[in-house]
């Protein structure tokens, strides 16, 4: 019994080794080819922040709901400023909505208080969005937030604007 045991031993002890040297071996082989492997390319430069000096100007401005069955534009004419304060939002009937905004990132977002929708006669609205500056175009989205109970109190807009001279 004590040689069948003795025997066992060994042949643990044998073993064990072996295995502890293909795992070393292995972790050397995967460090080498690693080693060897060229390294990743560097992840893109994040695009540059944009400033609010960069879209101060007046825009002409048109919005048209995402969801395809009313194509129909709201137009605006966008005053912004090289800073947040004196932005505004000027409608051809002359109601003119202040806007607050904040550049982030690459891009500038937008939020207005309540006012008269231009664009359903009778319910207020509030609007908020975003927009980048694109080929020398504002472009964006926002999210008009009608004061109604209404299946349609959201409405999601893309819009474009072209810098006025």
């Amino acid at each position: 019994m004590q040689i069948m045991s003795r025997v066992a031993i060994a042949a643990a002890t044998a073993v064990f080794p072996a295995g502890c040297a293909k795992s070393d071996q292995a972790a050397k082989d995967s460090a080498a080819g690693a080693a060897a492997a060229p390294a990743a390319a560097p992840a893109p430069a994040p695009p540059p922040a944009l400033s609010l000096a960069d879209v101060a100007g007046k825009w002409q401005v048109g919005a048209v709901p995402e969801s395809g069955t009313d194509t129909s534009a709201t137009n605006y004419v966008l005053t912004a400023t090289a800073d947040t304060t004196g932005w505004l939002v000027t409608y051809p009937s002359g109601l003119k909505v202040p806007v607050q905004v904040m550049a982030s990132g690459d891009s500038v977002v937008v939020k207005t208080g309540t006012f008269a929708s231009q664009r359903r006669k009778g319910i207020q609205v509030k609007t908020e969005g975003s927009f980048k500056l694109q080929n020398g175009k504002i472009v964006g989205t926002t999210i008009a937030h009608y004061s109604t109970t209404g299946p349609d109190s959201v409405l999601h807009l893309r819009f474009e604007g072209t810098k006025m001279p």
